[in-house]
């Protein structure tokens, strides 16, 4: 694990209200070429796959569909996989897929040999098995991040579920202390008020009616995680890890077509207030995105 001091000390301050961005996240990966040492540069590579699992999707449901540039794996070595798993054979080794992208196409295949409906969404589903990926990185900060996204995601799920009257259970995903605590309890706090310093937050958060004003704070909120986990490690990976995650968010607001957001957010309050299933399903892809 290497310091990096003339990297960070040469990167542009950035702040989540920023209107332009210093770097795309492609731009930022680029310039850490030949720089961050070879165990570093893996969790780079570990982010940027969150783009080889919507290209997966994509290859499952729509393959003529053309794939985020930013994914790393190509549509042939995924339809290699396929083909040799649906004919049950042996995959070719490959060295660049993570396993549970074996996992992820067993199930989908399995799934579609029964012509079974699967409660959770396919999205969620590849999130869940990469964020257990994740959290078994080594980097403590590292697995730690993905943690914290599973559980805001679960826990605004859990939130809205309670909200609607609907079975929170079959929409919680992963197998966390607080997935399952989530799952099962029916206490206000869902019995992880001792345990999860930030689940207040989120309960505020929850009661923004505006969705937009919503996702703000929740990444705020995961801003302020970075700034706190970070400060003794000013030049170390975590930094620069933290200064690509920062630079996701960014991108993300700066890029979003806010006349396409406000009409979906507005289709998806106008469903939520009928309270129906759809509304929590629509609700589920949009904090995948995160």
């Amino acid at each position: 694990m290497g310091k990096y001091y003339c990297l960070i000390a040469g990167l542009p301050n950035i702040a989540l209200d920023d209107s332009k961005l210093a770097y795309s996240i492609c731009g930022f990966r680029q310039e850490l070429d030949g720089i961050l040492t070879k165990a570093d540069k893996k969790l780079i590579d570990l982010f940027f796959l969150k783009f080889d699992n919507k290209n997966l999707i994509a290859h499952a449901e729509q393959p003529d569909r053309d794939p985020d540039p930013r994914g790393y794996i190509t549509y042939d070595e995924f339809n290699a996989l396929y083909k040799a798993l649906k004919e049950e054979e042996k995959p070719p080794k490959n060295d660049r897929m993570p396993p549970y992208f074996k996992e992820f196409f067993e199930a989908y295949l399995e799934a579609q040999r029964k012509e079974g409906k699967t409660e959770i969404p396919w999205e969620d589903r590849l999130a869940a098995l990469y964020y257990a990926y994740a959290m078994k990185n080594p980097n403590k900060f590292v697995s730690d991040w993905f943690e914290l996204n599973l559980n805001i995601n679960n826990m605004l799920t859990a939130i809205t579920c309670r909200k609607h009257g609907l079975d929170k259970s079959g929409y919680i995903v992963g197998d966390n202390e607080v997935a399952q605590a989530l799952r099962t309890s029916n206490a206000r706090d869902f019995g992880l008020g001792d345990t999860v310093d930030y689940l207040p937050d989120l309960g505020r958060i929850a009661e923004e009616t505006d969705l937009m004003a919503r996702e703000k704070k929740v990444d705020l909120l995961k801003w302020e995680w970075l700034e706190e986990h970070t400060f003794f490690k000013p030049f170390d990976i975590e930094s620069v890890f933290a200064y690509l995650l920062k630079l996701e968010m960014i991108e993300r607001w700066v890029t979003l077509d806010k006349a396409t957001g406000e009409k979906t957010f507005r289709k998806i309050v106008g469903a939520m207030k009928k309270g129906s299933e759809h509304a929590l399903e629509e609700f589920g892809k949009l904090k995948m995105k995160n």
